[in-house]
């Protein structure tokens, strides 16, 4: 059985110990499987709209942590069911009722859960088929690639209701250009797919049929690498993001060193040499 095969198999157990006296338990709010290194998470929530919940947003944090440095993974897919990705934080979590600090427990969360996807050693894929607002939109800028199907749609209208987007603004602010970033977070109207991709907060648009062939293309490749090397380079990524020209510069020639000790860096420089596929360590 796969290793996401048993993170559902768990959760679907716990909740049934929990509702077993009160009726059937509902479905997982994510099913998770993985299959050839890799893992795809599907927000299973259409009916709230895959509005990121305290427990949705610890449901996503736990699959994606889940033997995070098993040498078998190597990408992560977060996908949704129904015409929705994800319609950000649900706002019933937000009144006064529930107090000021259960809402930082759900913003911890979710800060929580965005930096995760941004530090863990395997790249993370969004696969958008529908509307993403706010923390929706938040959750897919902090991926490190998102293919979009051509329906889909992408805000941040918190303005309209009172609570400005701030946090979302942190991951969108960083992954287009800033005057893009201020227009949606400002009015709160929608950009299309391809306005998405010509901004940078996607890397590819295909039309819907073809959404799930090119992520798992694009998977598929990235599982052809070392896991290691990838690993690696993704950290230095994001560390050099925000350094200067010369620190950046710097710190990543000390990381290509790095690489070139690696067994895996090594070996793809004898299999390019030798004219053969490299045989990876990891």
């Amino acid at each position: 059985m796969a290793m996401g095969r048993l993170v559902c198999v768990r959760r679907a157990a716990a909740v049934l110990r929990r509702c077993s006296s009160t009726g059937p338990p509902p479905p997982p709010l994510t099913v998770t499987v993985q299959e050839g290194g890799i893992r795809k998470i599907t927000m299973n929530n259409p009916q709230k709209r895959n509005a990121l919940s305290l427990s949705m947003l610890q449901s996503l944090q736990n699959d994606i942590s889940y033997e995070a440095d098993d040498m078998n993974l190597r990408v992560i897919v977060i996908a949704a069911e129904g015409p929705v990705f994800s319609s950000g934080h649900n706002l019933k979590e937000f009144t006064s009722a529930q107090g000021k600090e259960y809402h930082a427990e759900v913003f911890n969360a979710c800060v929580k859960l965005m930096k995760t996807i941004q530090t863990i050693p395997v790249p993370v894929i969004a696969q958008v088929n529908g509307l993403a607002t706010a923390a929706g939109c938040q959750l897919v800028a902090s991926c490190d690639i998102a293919v979009a199907s051509d329906r889909s749609k992408f805000a941040t209208p918190g303005v309209n209701v009172g609570l400005f987007c701030s946090t979302p603004a942190v991951a969108l602010g960083r992954a287009v250009p800033r005057k893009v970033a201020l227009e949606m977070l400002f009015t709160g109207e929608p950009i299309s797919a391809h306005d998405a991709l010509l901004h940078g907060l996607v890397s590819s648009v295909v039309p819907e049929e073809n959404l799930e062939t090119e992520t798992m293309r694009i998977a598929s490749k990235i599982c052809q690498a070392s896991r290691s090397v990838v690993g690696l380079g993704k950290a230095a990524f994001y560390k050099q993001m925000s350094q200067s020209l010369e620190e950046a510069y710097k710190f990543t020639s000390e990381v290509m060193l790095e690489n070139l000790s690696l067994k895996d860096g090594q070996e793809g420089i004898e299999a390019f040499t030798q004219k053969r596929k490299p045989v990876w360590t990891e």
